[in-house]
């Protein structure tokens, strides 16, 4: 009785580490601005975080769509940065819209516009 319970104690502690958790009100000093590394290219990697944390549940693991929403893989090729932002602001088709906001969606568009 013992071992399961502390299986089920660590099992449960595992799963919840796994999930992570939303870094929202953590107090993280880091500014972005590593020495050596653009402004340009900390947003581009900011871009492409987002887009994986917010768009990947739908888009598929690399953005190759599936269950109905589009491949945004190459979005770039077929859609400017502000056809990008304006989808992401305003929604279009099974996409709600406000998924990301402020600079968050410009962010995931700038870095989408790149996806040729």
């Amino acid at each position: 009785m013992k071992k399961s319970w502390l299986a089920l104690v660590f099992g449960s502690a595992l799963f919840l580490a796994a999930c992570g958790g939303n870094d929202e009100g953590t107090n993280d000093t880091d500014t972005g601005t590593d020495e050596g590394t653009t402004t340009e290219e900390t947003a581009s990697a900011d871009g492409e975080a987002l887009v994986q944390q917010n768009c990947t549940t739908c888009h598929g693991g690399n953005l190759e769509g599936m269950g109905g929403a589009p491949k945004i893989a190459d979005v770039g090729s077929r859609l400017s940065e502000e056809e990008i932002l304006n989808v992401i602001n305003n929604g279009q088709g099974g996409m709600p819209p406000g998924i990301l906001k402020g600079e968050e969606a410009e962010a995931a568009a700038a870095w989408l516009a790149t996806q040729k």
